[in-house]
């Protein structure tokens, strides 16, 4: 390691990007949550997993920008992102990067970013 002494400040970017991974999910989980009938018609999914979906997207975000059980909320949203991802491939037959940038590309970052809080634990600076 060229930096050791960063170490000792790794808490920080992970609250960094605990916060900006919560917005992400908070700001989709929203429009499913408010609007799960449009939402549901978009994603291919029935209007009441539309709402729950959403329901664990908002919840889990707060859990993560708050630190607040983050390695269940990051358990959730894995969960979130291997479905996302799954549906891209198999139902939706979309590349990694696709068109207009629809592609799994996005969620993949996402996926090992809460891969990152569920062993790291989101680091130092939680509440619980």
């Amino acid at each position: 390691m060229i930096f050791p002494e960063l170490n000792d400040y790794s808490s920080w970017p992970l609250l960094l990007l605990r916060i900006i991974v919560g917005i992400v999910f908070i700001t989709s989980g929203w429009s499913h949550f408010t609007q799960p009938e449009k939402r549901s018609e978009s994603i291919g999914m029935s209007k009441s997993l539309t709402f729950i979906l959403g329901l664990i997207e908002v919840i889990a975000s707060v859990g993560l920008i708050l630190g607040i059980y983050v390695q269940i909320a990051a358990l959730l949203l894995i969960g979130v992102m291997i479905g996302a991802i799954s549906k891209k491939i198999f139902v939706w037959d979309t590349g990694f990067y696709a068109e207009k940038g629809f592609g799994w590309h996005y969620d993949s970052i996402l996926l090992a970013a809460n891969l990152v809080f569920l062993f790291t634990g989101g680091g130092n600076l939680v509440i619980i």
